[in-house]
């Protein structure tokens, strides 16, 4: 669904609110508030296109994994992995949060992290060998990141069964507490 159909069904849905400031969680990566590609599981249109008009308001614009880490974040050195159409990912470290592209980097037989656990993956590997696949992937990213504090969230992560040691499950919910911390300390 493009962008301006998205923002119209969001300010139809919020009629009658009071809002200073809206923070949007973007699939794909964010620099300067502003999406630097088009979003590849959406419709085009996020490009380019003025959110502060089309809201009427103050913007902030953070890619989805990252605003759900930051909602996450109870300290230290946490990565995100966020198990959805794709694979979101992102780390912080003693509070500074840095958004990842880690989808896309070569896994195994010639597939990427996300061909592995994003909803291809799952489809492909079917439930108990997509599992496996994500331990395998947390093990990995822990290691090479060397995180004490593991967060798996996103819409697939209810089909994991038992974390591993240092893994906890997120909540799409917390992406509004990271929305709201986007603000915390600015005007």
């Amino acid at each position: 669904m493009p962008a301006v159909v998205r923002v119209g069904l969001r300010r139809e849905a919020a009629a009658g609110w009071s809002y200073a400031a809206v923070s949007i969680g973007y699939p794909g990566p964010v620099l300067h508030d502003k999406p630097l590609s088009e979003p590849r599981n959406l419709g085009g249109g996020w490009v380019g296109f003025d959110f502060r008009k089309a809201f009427g308001c103050r913007v902030r614009l953070i890619n989805d994994a990252a605003m759900q880490a930051l909602g996450s974040y109870q300290g230290g050195r946490m990565l995100f992995l966020g198990l959805g159409t794709g694979l979101g990912s992102a780390l912080i470290v003693n509070g500074e949060l840095e958004p990842m592209e880690l989808a896309h980097l070569p896994y195994k037989k010639g597939r990427t992290y996300e061909d592995a656990v994003g909803k291809a993956g799952l489809k492909r590997l079917g439930k108990k060998k997509w599992r496996r696949s994500v331990a395998d992937v947390v093990a990995r990213l822990s290691a090479a990141l060397e995180v004490d504090d593991v967060v798996i969230g996103g819409g697939n992560a209810k089909r994991l069964h038992g974390l591993p040691k240092g893994v906890r499950l997120g909540s799409n919910a917390n992406a509004f507490a990271g929305g709201y911390r986007l603000w915390k300390g600015r005007g």
